[in-house]
């Protein structure tokens, strides 16, 4: 098993007015963390899937937890682990922490679908292997 890691800085654009992060600017996070993962990880950049082969992961569903506030200046160290891979879905957990305190949990479903017929395709082989390799049945 192996853990996709990824740093975020908090910039002032991810803060209210207390210099915390506001929480839909977390999910821009988890957003970010994702594509990198798949240009950096899988080797399938979204500008590859959207533009040139017309596919995309669109969100299926996701459920957050808050463990901490994170602040102004903070890094956010990412940690994905690809939890459960099906025909054309994958399963992801997501962890956030700076200085090796718990900031966020985040839970989810990547569909991939073809984005001319907004329709749900298979997971291409060579792309399947390699999420494999991202694979933990449970997340520590």
């Amino acid at each position: 098993m192996a853990a996709f890691r990824h740093r975020t800085r908090v910039m002032f654009q991810h803060c209210d007015p207390a210099a915390i992060v506001f929480y839909p600017r977390y999910f821009e996070m988890i957003n970010e963390v994702v594509e990198t993962f798949f240009g950096d990880a899988v080797g399938w950049s979204f500008r590859q899937m959207h533009s040139v082969e017309r596919v995309g992961v669109p969100m299926g569903r996701i459920e957050t937890e808050f463990h901490a506030s994170s602040r102004l200046g903070d890094a956010l160290d990412w940690m994905l682990f690809v939890t459960r891979i099906g025909g054309a879905s994958l399963d992801f957990t997501l962890r956030a922490a700076s200085c090796d305190e718990a900031r966020l949990t985040a839970r989810g479903t990547l569909v991939l679908v073809d984005l001319d017929r907004m329709a749900s395709i298979r997971w291409p082989d060579d792309k399947r292997a390699t999420l494999t390799s991202y694979k933990e049945d449970e997340a520590p």
